[in-house]
């Protein structure tokens, strides 16, 4: 029997670390074996090449068992795909639930694909109703519809509501095991009633207080029930004043809610207050993440999450979108740069500095939109404050854009001061620095409102848009003074 090691920080990293060697000497070995070819004793051969495959298998076996799920599950995702094959079978059949919970849908897609049905139902049999439901969609239909034919009736309502909610509500990530108590009976009657359980529900901070119909009236703590006398009525010392969700609520906003009151569960209703489920805060951690992750890609134009190993095909695709439309716009770039041909061949030095001018409106523009789209997430970006917000930075962009912008120009007019056109080349830099500036404040704070109010992810492709805002108007600006100017 394996005993599982304690569990540390590094765990993952140095399991992905020790799997990653030990396949590549295994690799070595397997090769080595197959050499040593025995051409009178073709049996002989195979035997001994399935006696160390078997030897392999064993090994690998022995290094993932003592793993938790998550673990293996970070392993998984950080192995190519022919490695991911050969590691899975090796997982106990009784711990591909937990794991293939923990997976991103990228990876576990094949995954499930590579099980049999058998496996696929036992899986689904282990899962808790919850999962089940988050799952669902990736697991073929007659597996998922076998296994509710299993559940009890109570469990069907649980599969069947989860399923419902959209995939961003509170809803469809609530946890249906809680303890509930009623209001009129004494301490020493909860505590009774929990020792008859044989393991709490996890992240069990308080106990729900509900009434005859189910609906929700408070919640008792653990401390309050183990501080207080056992003869105090739970009326008398429960909470009123607790956090409740609705199930259509927004997920990530609750997650907000659990950051902003440091909160370890708290309490699901549907629209006539009956207390349906809990939201925890494991839950919350995996939606933060998830929304983290799901603004990365969106920034940079990504449509969807990306398995590492993913074919070549798989993944150009995933890119073609933002790389299209980032080609017209280089396009339309290009022509800008092209209707000022004129006055770039009589001022050959402005080749070389319209870079400078483009580049840097580019990284105050990611500077503010970053803080723009983090703040609009965080609820913080309101009607009565986004004139204010809009004012301050435009001023920091109109600040920032004196300030570097003179250092661009002096170091133009000092680069080319042999010339009869580094002062105004230097002249030029400052003011079109200073106008790119402004308009990359402008379109950081545009872009991100723009794309909310048409129901879009306001960091949906916002740095290829500002890129070719500021190349564009960046490289229009400077040339168009030049051409004033010369």
């Amino acid at each position: 029997m394996n005993t599982a090691l304690p569990r540390e920080p590094e765990a993952a990293h140095r399991a992905l670390a020790e799997i990653q060697d030990l396949l590549a000497r295994l690799k070595v070995e397997a090769e080595l074996v197959h050499r040593e070819q025995h051409p009178t004793e073709p049996e002989r051969q195979a035997l001994v090449e399935q006696l160390v495959a078997k030897q392999q298998r064993n090994t690998l076996a022995a290094r993932i068992a003592p793993l938790h799920a998550a673990d293996i599950a970070y392993v998984l995702e950080a192995l190519p795909r022919e490695q991911r094959e050969l590691l899975w079978p090796l997982v106990h059949e009784n711990r591909h639930g937990p794991v293939l919970v923990e997976l991103s849908p990228a990876v576990r897609a094949p995954i499930i694909e590579m099980m049999s049905r058998s496996a696929l139902i036992q899986m689904a049999q282990s899962l808790d109703t919850d999962d089940l439901a988050a799952m669902a969609e990736e697991l073929p239909f007659d597996v998922v519809e076998r296994v509710r034919q299993g559940l009890t009736i109570e469990e069907r309502e649980q599969l069947r509501a989860a399923m419902s909610y959209p995939e961003d509500s509170v809803g469809a990530r609530m946890d249906f095991e809680m303890v509930t108590i009623r209001d009129d009976v004494t301490l020493e009657v909860v505590l009774r009633y929990l020792r008859r359980f044989e393991a709490l529900p996890a992240h069990t901070d308080q106990v729900f207080v509900v009434d005859r119909k189910e609906h929700l009236r408070g919640a008792l703590s653990i401390d309050q029930l183990l501080l207080n006398e056992p003869e105090t009525l739970v009326a008398e010392v429960m909470r009123h004043d607790l956090l409740s969700l609705n199930a259509r609520d927004d997920a990530f906003g609750a997650a907000q809610a659990f950051q902003r009151y440091d909160l370890v569960s708290a309490p699901v209703v549907d629209e006539h207050g009956k207390l349906i489920g809990r939201l925890t805060v494991s839950e919350v951690v995996d939606v933060i993440r998830e929304e983290g992750d799901s603004d990365v890609l969106a920034q940079a134009g990504l449509r969807e999450e990306e398995d590492l190993f993913a074919s070549i095909w798989a993944s150009a695709r995933n890119r073609w979108l933002w790389l299209a439309l980032n080609l017209c716009t280089a396009f339309f770039a290009s022509r800008v740069i092209g209707a000022f041909e004129g006055t770039i061949e009589k001022v050959v030095a402005l080749a070389a500095l319209m870079p400078i001018v483009a580049g840097i409106a580019g990284n105050t523009g990611n500077q503010t939109m970053t803080i723009f789209i983090r703040s609009m997430a965080l609820g913080q970006v309101t009607a009565s404050n986004l004139s204010r917000l809009f004012a301050k930075e435009l001023s920091i962009a109109a600040l920032n854009g004196l300030v570097w912008g003179l250092v661009a120009g002096l170091f133009a007019w000092w680069l080319y001061s042999g010339s009869d056109q580094g002062m105004l080349l230097g002249l030029t830099m400052i003011l079109a620095i200073m106008l790119n500036l402004l308009i990359a404040a402008l379109i950081a704070i545009f872009v991100p409102m723009l794309l909310q109010k048409l129901g879009r992810d306001p960091a949906l492709g916002a740095s290829v848009l500002l890129t070719f805002s500021t190349d564009s108007m960046g490289f229009f600006i400077f040339l168009g003074l030049a051409t004033l100017f010369f």
